[in-house]
């Protein structure tokens, strides 16, 4: 008997287990594998679909499950359990691999979006913190001594070191230090900044 012949046999017989078709599947008849298709493919699409939830990558899963049968069906050994056993378990991690396929490729589009998100702040507040600070610290400047403002003016806001500063007022630079340090006690206080 042929191939052919033993196919043409299974296929007018409606009892044809899918053991026997995925016999003859792994031998390379395509009558038994489109016999094999037509039993189990509802189940195998169920299944699928129950995972996936989207049809046509329901579908899509499907068709990648057959190609599998298809080309490994000479792995199939029916001691390690039944037909439908081995091609449902086929099924199921090839739908759960797209399921984490998809959850990872969503996850890193997050990522990604979080990592470019530009959370837009109010320019405008900050600009007017800014600005109320900035007339704080000038009031509180105008209660320092001239001497003190003159050191803390020149250090702070000249970006000068102390013995710069003792050159260009023509003082020791003992004298810097303390006048510096007298002046920031007395903004500190001032201001209301706790040491």
């Amino acid at each position: 008997m042929t191939r052919e012949t033993d196919s043409e046999d299974y296929m007018s017989d409606a009892t044809a287990t899918l053991d026997e078709l995925l016999a003859l599947v792994a031998q390379g008849d395509q009558a038994a594998f489109a016999r094999l298709y037509d039993q189990i493919a509802p189940r195998v699409l169920g299944l699928v679909r129950r995972l996936l939830r989207d049809h046509a990558q329901s579908e899509e899963v499907t068709q990648e499950i057959f190609l599998e049968i298809w080309q490994n069906a000479t792995r199939y050994d029916s001691a390690k359990g039944g037909a439908s056993t081995w091609i449902m378990t086929m099924a199921h991690r090839r739908a759960v691999d797209r399921v984490r396929a998809s959850q990872s490729s969503r996850d890193r589009d997050t990522k990604i979006g979080i990592r470019d998100y530009d959370a837009a702040y109010d320019n405008v507040s900050e600009t007017v913190q800014v600005r109320v600070e900035h007339e704080r610290v000038e009031k509180a400047m105008l209660r320092l001594t001239e001497l003190q403002r003159q050191a803390v003016s020149l250090a702070y806001y000249g970006g000068y070191s102390h013995s710069e500063v003792a050159t260009l007022l023509s003082v020791p630079i003992g004298t810097v230090k303390t006048r510096l340090r007298d002046g920031m006690i007395r903004l500190r206080d001032e201001l209301g900044v706790a040491s």
